[in-house]
């Protein structure tokens, strides 16, 4: 078994209108967080494992606990793939609202 780090990525929409859509997203977010994933983004979650035989065996687990409803897909990535990520992050927003700047075009 050779060993290469890989990344795994689980990103998720799941509907959140009744209460027991809302449990059923809690109850799958809780279980991403026990298994070790990290939360990249909203609805995006990524966990390191060993190998890709590793990778497996969670895509297995997760399969196991999917919700009824909704949409989830998996990405294995290696570690090395990940390291070239770019983040791009933009300025905060300003209210413009409360500035005291106002153009008027007549």
């Amino acid at each position: 078994m050779s060993f290469r780090y890989m990344r795994l990525f689980v990103m998720f929409d799941l509907p959140v209108e009744t209460s027991a859509q809302k449990r059923q997203y809690r109850r799958f977010r809780k279980f991403l967080i026990e298994k070790g994933f990290i939360m990249e983004q909203y609805s995006i979650y990524s966990k390191l494992v060993l190998n890709h035989s590793v990778a497996s065996s969670y895509q297995k687990q997760l399969r196991a606990n999917l919700p009824p409803q909704g949409n989830i897909q998996m990405l294995i990535i290696t570690e090395k793939q990940y390291s070239d990520i770019i983040v791009l992050r933009g300025e905060k927003q300003t209210n413009i609202e409360s500035s005291t700047e106002r153009k008027v075009i007549l």
